[in-house]
């Protein structure tokens, strides 16, 4: 039998509404859109023919409402996989977890949960401007240190050449994405292996008065191949939504807007049309209109 979960563990506030994200049960639905950016909540939400919610805590701002028939949700996550971490966590215990008993529900509810936001390319021929789904996630961070999740062979293999390419103290972990939504939503994008980094400036290569451990980073990700495998872009979220998606039993796809190149030092000129491209799609391939 299940034990209860104590209030110091799952902290809900007076309200009924679960610590961070701050949402109800009945605030959330089954798919969720979620961005870095707590603007873009809104750049998303005002396609919605109606709102029935909204709210926000901190970097989580929330809008709940209905497109072209089907309910979602769009929340901000603010930026790393430990602001993920929070949300795959409190997320899950909206749906699976009985507020007045804190007992988990016997019954399990899968979330569709689809990340939107920007990414930087580290292969040339992957141009700025471009939509990419990422079917493997690959972390450079610690967060699965701490947790106990499984891996296929090809998952530790990459990990593991990661590793030792970039003589990491730790080994880097791998998880692919949702077979499912990838079949849902990657129609008319490229897909990519995203590699997520626990930072923007010394974590993905960058200088600007700290010289990075490894100054070469992209250069030496750029070249790992294993098979017709290769790695695309960077970003600092997706491979915690894949690993934490595993371990919860939801279904999670991160889709990227390429706004910079490393290899050819290109920037976007309009980023924004780039994302709102990727918002389109998103929103359209969800509602099965395409």
């Amino acid at each position: 039998m299940s034990e209860r979960i104590p209030e110091s563990e799952l902290i809900i506030n007076p309200d009924g509404s679960i610590y961070h994200l701050n949402l109800k049960p009945e605030h959330l639905a089954s798919t969720v859109i979620t961005v870095g950016d707590p603007d873009r909540v809104e750049k998303i939400s005002r396609n919605f023919d109606s709102i029935d919610f909204k709210g926000s805590k901190r970097e989580f701002v929330a809008h709940t409402g209905s497109y072209k028939g089907k309910r979602m949700t769009v929340l901000s996550t603010g930026m790393g996989t430990d602001n993920i971490e929070i949300l795959m966590t409190e997320l899950d215990a909206l749906v699976n977890v009985d507020f007045q008993t804190r007992l988990p529900k016997t019954t399990h509810t899968s979330l569709d949960i689809i990340r939107i936001g920007t990414s930087g390319s580290m292969q040339g021929t992957l141009p700025v401007d471009s939509l990419l789904v990422s079917k493997y996630g690959i972390g450079l961070d610690t967060l699965m240190s701490f947790y106990t999740n499984h891996y296929s062979d090809f998952e530790k293999q990459v990990g593991e050449t990661i590793h030792k390419s970039l003589g990491l103290s730790f080994t880097p972990y791998c998880v692919s994405g949702s077979e499912k939504l990838l079949q849902q939503m990657g129609e008319g994008l490229l897909i990519g292996n995203t590699v997520t980094c626990p930072g923007f400036f010394g974590p993905q290569g960058r200088k600007v008065r700290l010289t990075p451990a490894i100054p070469d980073l992209i250069e030496k990700l750029n070249k790992i191949r294993i098979g017709d495998f290769l790695l695309t872009n960077f970003e600092m979220e997706t491979a915690g939504y894949y690993a934490m998606g595993r371990l919860l039993g939801h279904e999670v796809l991160s889709l990227n807007a390429i706004v910079a190149n490393r290899i050819n030092h290109t920037f976007s000129k309009n980023a924004d049309q780039a994302m709102n491209a990727l918002i389109q799609h998103t929103l359209e391939q969800l509602t099965g209109k395409i």
